[in-house]
């Protein structure tokens, strides 16, 4: 079992973990390990697991957990009046509503929630993409829209939890969830920091900023 890379397209990735229910391969240049294409959802399973979500505004738990990153983030995009696009915002934009109250001019996309693509002709001062860039079926075509949307100087917000160590991606938690299939390391974002002339820092194990340099 061979697959390309679905993010950087490197043609030899090898069988990395199985499970009872998927496959994951590695991807030895920059390092991601992905599920299967064989083992993805259709759109239609996908929805029907996002549609159980239950992150709501009233979810003081859910919004501390959003203040981690938003903290941190915000030392870095500066005060308002900036402009923001929230990218995978989901069935309850709860980021975009946090901003929005501090004065930051916010703007949603969500494949399935927020599906009007005209936002994305648009650039912006900054990009928030929270527990979302592990959901890309198609890592490689959504990761070059997300900086296309970057204007000189924006900042670029990831959260999603890193493999830190290889070895130890079969205990993570994150694999039990099905629609997520693109599990990211420092390498990985290293790699492409470095291959599309980003400055990337990284905050803690699950909080990844880039800032754009063009």
């Amino acid at each position: 079992m061979i697959e390309p890379c679905p993010l950087c397209q490197f043609t030899t990735t090898t069988p990395f973990f199985s499970d009872n229910r998927r496959d994951y391969l590695r991807c030895p240049q920059c390092k991601l390990i992905f599920v299967s294409r064989d083992d993805l959802l259709s759109q239609k399973e996908e929805k029907a697991r996002y549609d159980l979500h239950e992150n709501s505004p009233e979810d003081e738990g859910y919004r501390q957990f959003l203040k981690l990153f938003l903290e941190p983030f915000i030392q870095r995009i500066g005060p308002p009046p900036v402009e923001g696009l929230d990218f995978g915002s989901g069935p309850g934009p709860v980021l975009a509503m946090i901003l929005e109250k501090q004065g930051y001019g916010m703007t949603l996309y969500d494949p399935y929630y927020a599906p009007d693509k005209s936002p994305l002709q648009c650039t912006y001062d900054f990009v928030t993409c929270t527990e979302t860039i592990e959901h890309f079926n198609s890592p490689d075509k959504d990761w070059r829209l997300l900086i296309s949307l970057l204007k000189p100087g924006a900042w670029l917000g990831i959260m999603t939890q890193l493999v830190e160590d290889p070895k130890e991606f079969p205990g993570m938690h994150y694999i039990t969830d099905r629609t997520h299939v693109s599990f990211f390391s420092r390498q990985t974002f290293q790699y492409l920091a470095d291959r599309d002339d980003l400055h990337l820092e990284i905050e803690a194990d699950n909080l990844i900023f880039f800032k754009s340099k063009h």
